[in-house]
């Protein structure tokens, strides 16, 4: 089941999120985030009128993802940055290219013209998913990140919707 996330589901996002934090370098973030402080992230997402989905397996949210404005001057209004994160052990199955169209569905809707999405390199679901459901890769940064002792590279991909 995927639905709209709400503040309740801080927790359990949080959790898979950190995950990803204390174990890889899929985000550059370095220290855990609490259930507060993701809360605050769904509603920032809510207020700018951009989605935040959760999917939902066996009462347990086991994914989510999310858009957010790409940059704050006006002109980009019309582009967003895309996030997607699953829950350890739920790779794999489907579940992020389900959570992603209803994700990209949206922002069709809402008129968005332009999503973008950012991977850590090398990150293969992510740019497979990402090439799967029809971005191409735009841009890559070399060494713009460094996390446990290592320098990592960062590649964009774009998929324009309208």
């Amino acid at each position: 089941m995927i639905r709209h996330a709400s503040v309740a589901d801080a927790q359990q996002i949080a959790a898979i999120y950190n995950y990803y934090i204390k174990n890889t370098t899929i985000t550059f973030e370095e220290i855990e985030v609490t259930a507060e402080e993701m809360g605050r992230r769904i509603e920032n997402v809510d207020a700018a009128g951009l989605p935040w989905y959760v999917m939902e397996h066996d009462s347990q949210i086991i994914g989510y993802a999310y858009a957010t404005k790409w940059r704050e001057r006006s002109a980009y209004r019309f582009s967003v940055e895309s996030t997607i994160y699953l829950k350890q052990g739920h790779t794999g199955k489907g579940f992020a290219q389900a959570l992603y169209s209803e994700l990209l569905d949206d922002l069709r809707e809402k008129g968005v013209h332009v999503v973008i999405g950012g991977i850590a390199l090398a990150n293969v679901p992510s740019v497979s998913l990402h090439e799967k459901t029809g971005f191409q890769n735009v841009a890559q940064f070399r060494e713009v990140g460094k996390k446990f002792d290592r320098w990592v590279d960062v590649g964009y991909w774009q998929l324009i919707l309208q």
